[in-house]
């Protein structure tokens, strides 16, 4: 059995704001969330980088009783928001009636570093005795989704996708699939990060990874510009409402767009670099056309992966050539990263928000800080102003560390 898979609600927190709203006109006017980093002092711990997407207006009080929200790491905070924020917008109801037909997909790439570093410093300086009893679930990843559940009474599927940059796009694929064929009628599906601490960005800056112009954050992520130099970390949330065509139509909700395709695919390459010629993600990517059963020629935009990487950009751009062909010329491209930075584990939750708003609303957020662009990066990737379009489909790419690839496809949903 295959159903027709729709989406009738979504939840963002991002670094331009909580809430879908705020962040979606934030990212359509080109504003950037990246900023000085103030959860600690970066300048005096001597990193190269000194600047990410932070959230800057997340009260947890409005989503999480005080109570519960001590018991949870940032990253999980974040994933719960967004998602009762997307079940909100849904108007789906979880009973006795359904709740065995309703799961949760919410995942993450790192998990809980900011309370481990806390946590390893006051064991540091009191012993053992400092060690919370709800340290382990604050951190393991699974307890995104569990908290989901337990907030929500959703009991059916209960996973947690891991796949570093590319664990959102996963688990909405997941999710998707999971519906598709018949084991759930609904799942709430996406990612959640909390991983700006200093652990976080030490580990990518001693990687070399992250974006040392420091002295300009809100023009630090440039994908595709020759002048890019790496990446930003960024945090947040996004999550979705997936649902049978039959439960959403059932219960006259709004529809918003239909996830008609997913691919996935491993590079078998090397830990951080991509695939020469971006040959991983172009695999993946026709995966998905191959599930959605369309041709690469019915797309009319890519939300890419997009970094801001030097050769990740390059790879990319290589594997939409490879997959698009001639119709490449003609696809809209952006990387939103340029506004929010780099989610990691939440990337492909926001984006995939971000794509299924462009096809609902007819609008291509930009590309910013687009100013030299890479010769060897040929695509339209509108830059610097969001450009309104008749988008009947769109792409969302996300690639991560190890060569794991994922690609979901969604289309403005016609009865």
């Amino acid at each position: 059995m295959t159903r027709r898979v729709v989406v009738t609600g979504v939840g963002l927190v991002t670094p331009l704001g909580t809430g879908t709203d705020l962040t979606w006109n934030n990212l359509l006017a080109g504003k950037s969330g990246i900023r000085r980093i103030s959860h600690f002092d970066a300048e005096a711990t001597g990193m190269a980088c000194t600047i990410a997407g932070e959230v800057p207006d997340f009260e947890v009080e409005k989503f999480i009783n005080r109570k519960d929200a001590r018991k949870m790491d940032r990253f999980i905070q974040f994933g719960v928001a967004a998602s009762m924020m997307a079940l909100e917008q849904s108007g789906l109801v979880i009973n006795e009636d359904n709740a065995e037909r309703v799961g949760v997909a919410v995942g993450a790439g790192i998990g809980g570093l900011v309370t481990i570093e806390k946590t390893m410093r006051a064991y540091q300086a009191g012993g053992a005795r400092k060690i919370s009893p709800f340290f382990i679930p604050q951190t393991i990843i699974n307890m995104t989704s569990g908290w989901v559940s337990m907030m929500s009474g959703a009991k059916g599927p209960n996973i947690a996708t891991v796949t570093a940059c590319a664990t959102g796009t996963h688990a909405i694929g997941e999710a998707f699939e999971l519906i598709a064929r018949g084991d759930a009628d609904a799942m709430i599906a996406g990612g959640s990060e909390a991983c700006v601490c200093e652990l976080g960005v030490g580990g990518f800056s001693a990687a070399r990874a992250l974006s040392t112009r420091n002295d300009e954050p809100e023009r630090a992520c440039r994908p595709w510009d020759v002048d890019r130099d790496g990446f930003i970390m960024g945090e947040g949330g996004g999550v979705m409402v997936l649902e049978s065509l039959e439960s959403a139509q059932a219960r006259g909700a709004v529809i918003l767009a239909e996830v008609i395709g997913y691919g996935m695919s491993g590079d078998a390459y090397h830990m951080t670099t991509p695939s020469p010629g971006g040959e991983g993600g172009a695999r993946c990517m026709k995966a998905a056309l191959k599930r959605a059963g369309i041709s690469a020629e019915d797309v009319d935009y890519v939300n890419a992966h997009g970094t801001s990487t030097p050769a990740g950009d390059i790879a990319e751009t290589e594997g939409i050539v490879s997959v698009f062909g001639d119709h490449a010329s003609k696809l809209m491209v952006s990387s939103t990263k340029s506004m929010t930075g780099h989610l990691l584990g939440a990337a492909g939750g926001i984006e995939g928000v971000f794509s299924v708003l462009a096809v609902h609303h007819g609008v291509v957020p930009p590309t910013i800080n687009l100013e030299n662009q890479d010769p060897a990066c040929k695509l339209d990737y509108v830059p610097n102003e969001a450009r309104q379009a008749n988008i009947k489909v769109a792409f969302s790419n996300s690639f991560g560390f190890g060569g794991t690839n994922a690609s979901i496809i969604v289309r403005k949903f016609e009865d």
